[in-house]
């Protein structure tokens, strides 16, 4: 199967780092931003099977407090 994202590994190595579950980003993104993504949602992204929209890439950026270019790329 092909990958839907290039984000998704990453997504969740951040969310890792900073010690959040899927449900606490959900929450953030549908408070933050009126976004409703489901755990279900967050968990198919950060396995590359679903895509990620452009607002809910930058709604992630924000919500971790990081450059989205990082989660596109892994650059720095």
């Amino acid at each position: 199967m092909a990958c839907a994202n290039i984000s998704g590994e990453r997504l969740k190595e951040i969310r890792n780092k900073r010690d959040l579950g899927q449900v606490e980003v959900s929450a953030a993104l549908e408070v933050e931003y009126n976004i409703k993504l489901s755990q279900s949602d967050i968990s198919e992204i950060e396995r590359g099977e679903r895509g990620v929209r452009d607002y809910e890439l930058d709604a992630f950026a924000r919500i971790f407090n990081i450059d989205p270019t990082w989660l596109l790329r892994g650059d720095s």
